[in-house]
């Protein structure tokens, strides 16, 4: 079942300022503990079992941007994520269980 997720990460957060001071970008480490975060919230399951199969981030993340998380579980212990900002797909990946 597909489901949609809206990420709100603060403009301010901490991690936009070190990284980078002249062009802030949100890491990747905080937005896939976002995507585990709102997967569990969403499907009401634990995900401290749960590996990264894949990752990939194709595009930055800027502050104030709206991140909208979509994740499908098409096999049991199997869900695969994508984050838009608008029309752009800026990271994708798979988790599997172990």
């Amino acid at each position: 079942m597909k489901m949609h997720s809206t990420l709100h990460i603060a403009a301010d957060h901490p991690a936009f300022a070190g990284h980078f001071p002249a062009f802030p970008v949100l890491p990747g480490a905080i937005l896939l503990d976002e995507i585990f975060k709102a997967i569990e919230l969403a499907r009401g399951i634990d995900l401290r079992r749960w590996h990264i199969q894949s990752a990939k981030f194709l595009h930055a993340v800027r502050p104030g941007e709206t991140l909208v998380l979509e994740h499908d579980a098409p096999a049991p212990g199997l869900i695969h994520f994508a984050i838009r900002v608008e029309s752009r797909k800026v990271s994708s990946g798979m988790l599997h269980e172990s």
